[in-house]
């Protein structure tokens, strides 16, 4: 399997130890596990490693589900679909420092930990109970930043210096255009928990789809023995793609939120239609997201909601390099992204959101089935 080294961050963020149990075994050493449940925490590389190595001589199939915690209906979702197809299920609870720039969300990302336990423990017993899975959630690695990082971390900066892995020009496009180093981030500590381990299959959500596209060339590039599986995006009734930051967004943004989603389906009915020139698709999307603002507009300081849309895309399924015609045969990716603004003029006792509703850029993307499959 790949031998590159890697380690990633909790160590400011440091996890909740007293919400665990120690189990003792004739066979190991004493463990973490979550309570009421037998899923081990794994804090260490090492720790990983010893629990892995089972797996390989028993023909183990394992799958990865890397999450940043705040897990959420998509996420389990995922895990479900891993456990119908491995034997092990691994959930890693990591918060990279690496994909977030110097001006991002971090210091005020939602650590859940103790939640995050609970939901697993219950997901796990839910697993249990289904005759239809083929294993369960059997770990979680909860890594600190010093043990992803075992050189030190290297900053969030641009030119930070460091061992990164950067695929290009696709971590330069859309996302990577306004967040120049997110890709950087994710491309390397997924590189690292792929190298740590060493699952035959690894889990990702299509509302991050620039992402998954990354991950993919990874794996294709870097030659690595793991299969990355997509799953669907999971959405609110409304429309809304489920999403951790959703929590900043208190009840006022929540009502207006769905505009992203509003705005990709009217450019996706252009394309059911038969329209596949990017100026038809797109200008139904960008009508509805300018009537949106225009309605907002309208409205007092004390009811409306202010947003900048940052980027509306028809692009390759492949490479996320923008279309002027969508070929049938192939599809294509509608995806974008909003960045919804502080209330402009909070009223009194109003929910404004997790740490106080801070700026919370929102992304979704559908995809273009091919012609032979719409």
């Amino acid at each position: 399997m790949l031998a590159l080294s890697i380690r990633g961050f909790a160590g400011s963020r440091a996890l909740n130890r007293p919400f665990i149990r120690t189990i003792a075994s004739a066979r190991h050493k004493s463990f973490e596990t979550i309570p009421s449940s037998p899923i081990r925490i794994l804090r260490s590389v090492e720790s990983v490693r010893r629990w892995r190595r089972p797996q390989y001589l028993d023909h183990r199939i394992v799958g990865l589900v890397p999450t940043m915690g705040a897990l959420h209906e998509g996420h389990l979702s995922l895990i479900r679909s891993a456990a119908r197809e491995s034997h092990h299920v691994v959930v890693s609870i990591y918060v990279n420092p690496a994909q977030f720039g110097i001006k991002e969300d971090l210091a005020s990302y939602p650590v859940t930990w103790e939640s995050d336990c609970k939901i697993l423990a219950e997901l796990d017993r839910e697993l249990a109970d289904d005759g239809g899975n083929l294993g369960r959630i059997s770990a979680v690695f909860a890594p600190t930043t010093p043990e992803m990082y075992p050189s030190g971390f290297p900053g969030q900066e641009v030119d930070s210096k460091g061992s990164f892995v950067v695929l290009t020009p696709i971590s330069e496009l859309l996302e990577g255009g306004t967040r120049p180093t997110f890709f950087r981030g994710v491309a390397t500590v997924c590189m690292k928990l792929f190298n740590i381990v060493q699952p035959e299959r690894v889990y990702f959500g299509q509302k991050d789809v620039q992402q998954t596209v990354v991950i993919r060339k990874m794996v294709r590039d870097f030659m690595l023995p793991t299969e990355v599986v997509v799953g669907p995006t999971v959405r609110e009734s409304d429309g809304l793609a489920l999403s951790s930051r959703n929590v900043y967004l208190g009840e006022r943004r929540r009502k207006v939120a769905t505009v992203l989603y509003h705005s990709l389906k009217a450019a996706e009915s252009q394309y059911l239609d038969g329209n596949l020139d990017r100026e038809s698709i797109l200008k139904a999307a960008n009508s509805i997201a300018t009537n949106f603002l225009n309605e907002q507009a309208a409205l007092s300081p004390e009811r409306r909601v202010r947003y900048e849309i940052d980027y509306i895309s028809l692009a390759d399924p492949l490479t996320m390099e923008e279309l002027t015609k969508v070929d049938p045969e192939k599809g294509g990716i509608l995806s974008g992204a909003v960045k919804m603004l502080p209330v402009e003029s909070p009223q009194p006792g109003e929910d404004l959101g997790h740490s106080g509703g801070p700026a919370v850029r929102l992304i979704d993307n559908i995809v273009l089935k091919p012609s032979a499959k719409v």
